[in-house]
């Protein structure tokens, strides 16, 4: 083993952050053993040094980052810090200055992983992000590296744990979405601010990152289509038991039929109960993946936390430093295919739609000849009326699979036919 230990620079030690810390100090022996080198945490970058950490030395913390990833004599970097910038700067700073790095920057890598990768090969270093997406469940890795002889169809996952913990509660308690929402806020499942969460943002980036990975094509999170899921109501879950389905935020990345493009998108979906995702509960996350040899497999485990998050990062940590001592660097971006990015209007699904109507004869024939003109297929109608309302029924259609552009076209046609009073609900149908 080599005695000269390898020296890692952490940029941000909040709750991920203190935990890579504290697994580096208590586990160091094993972590030396793997690597075939100790490893020395150099520095610590903060923004607030009069904080208490435990188990660091005082003597590490520093304020200035930038200072700490030039020094030159850091060879991995670990950012924890989150967000574009300064994140952004100081990893680009760190591969300048000799450095691999590692991050769990999800949102810093959906938007500009390409030019970060670009840079990290003109320098010779690895950029590794295990922790980016789906905290401790390994997935970034097997996608880049098990799966690398493969060709990967289709990725479907939730990899989110708070609108998974919300949309569950709301189907195994009955809860509407604020209840559900407070109750998560309380347990901590959901920050202050919830709306990276339940709008969509966050499985978003992470999306962009596994489309990228996946189809080896450039990703941006401005390519992923986004819907949150605050409208989401008890009245969808209770269609939703109707027909057998549960509701799931998923993070849907596909390769068209005829390999041509690739399309991301994120939204609420109705799935059956018999398919693997319908069974994660709380705030887990799981990925689905569809391939050509290997089929379908399945990635479960905690998306979010402290310990799980900081897992990924020193399985990272463990590999980039591996390489390091052996003077070689790990995958690096694989966007060979260069394929364009299909918009959600070329998607092909299958809506749940449910209306408010006229309760008098002749609106079922105008509805089903608005889907007929669009060329979407009717494969279920149910058809109630409604005693606590003036002439009203309730309307529930679900179609059979056509492009996304020309179910939203119905919709739109179907609320300007006079014996529509309105559209309750508009809900995807995934996993079928």
């Amino acid at each position: 083993m080599r005695t000269r230990p390898l020296k890692v620079a952490l940029l941000g030690c909040g709750v991920v952050g203190s935990e890579v810390a504290r697994i580096m100090t208590t586990h160091a022996d094993d972590l030396a053993a793997r690597i075939g080198a100790p490893v020395e945490l150099a520095g610590v970058a903060v923004r607030r040094p009069s904080k208490v950490r435990e188990g660091i030395d005082p003597e590490l913390i520093t304020t200035d980052a930038t200072a700490l990833v030039k020094r030159g004599d850091i060879d991995v970097v670990v950012e924890v810090i989150g967000g574009v910038e300064p994140a952004r700067t100081l990893i680009t700073t760190a591969f300048e200055h000799g450095a691999s790095v590692v991050s769990a920057n999800k949102a810093l890598l959906a938007q500009d992983g390409a030019a970060l990768h670009a840079t990290a090969e003109e320098h010779g270093r690895d950029l590794y992000y295990e922790a980016a997406v789906a905290g401790a469940i390994p997935l970034i890795r097997p996608l880049r590296e098990s799966l690398a002889g493969d060709k990967v169809n289709r990725v479907l996952g939730i990899v989110n744990g708070t609108t998974n913990f919300i949309l569950d509660k709301m189907d195994t308690s009955g809860a509407g979405y604020s209840e559900a929402l407070d109750e998560a806020t309380a347990l901590g499942y959901a920050e202050a601010d919830p709306t990276a969460d339940v709008e969509g943002f966050d499985a978003a980036a992470k999306a962009a990152i596994l489309a990228g990975i996946a189809f080896h094509t450039r990703v941006r999170l401005d390519d992923v289509y986004r819907e949150g899921m605050t409208e989401v109501t008890a009245a969808d879950f209770a269609s939703a038991k109707r027909m057998g389905c549960t509701i799931k935020l998923l993070a849907i990345c596909e390769r068209a039929a005829d390999g041509g493009s690739v399309t991301a998108r994120v939204h609420p979906a109705m799935i059956p109960l018999s398919h693997p995702l319908a069974s994660v509960r709380g705030a887990y996350n799981a990925v689905f993946v569809e391939s050509e040899a290997a089929g379908q497999l399945m990635f479960y485990g905690p998306g979010a936390g402290g310990s799980p998050t900081a897992s990924a990062v020193l399985g990272d940590l463990v590999a980039v430093c591996r390489n390091r001592l052996n003077d070689a660097t790990g995958p690096g971006d694989s966007a060979y295919t260069q394929l364009p990015v299909g918009s959600m209007g070329e998607v092909v699904t299958r809506y749940h739609i449910s209306l408010d109507v006229a309760d008098k004869p002749g609106v079922l024939a105008q509805v089903a000849t608005v889907f007929a003109e669009h060329g979407v297929s009717i494969d279920t109608v149910r058809q109630q009326g409604r005693p606590d309302t003036d002439g009203e029924a309730s309307l529930v259609v679900v179609t059979h699979r056509a492009p996304d552009a020309a179910l939203n076209g119905t919709v739109e046609a179907l609320r300007k036919l006079d014996t529509v009073r309105g559209v309750a609900s508009i809900m995807r149908v995934e996993g079928e």
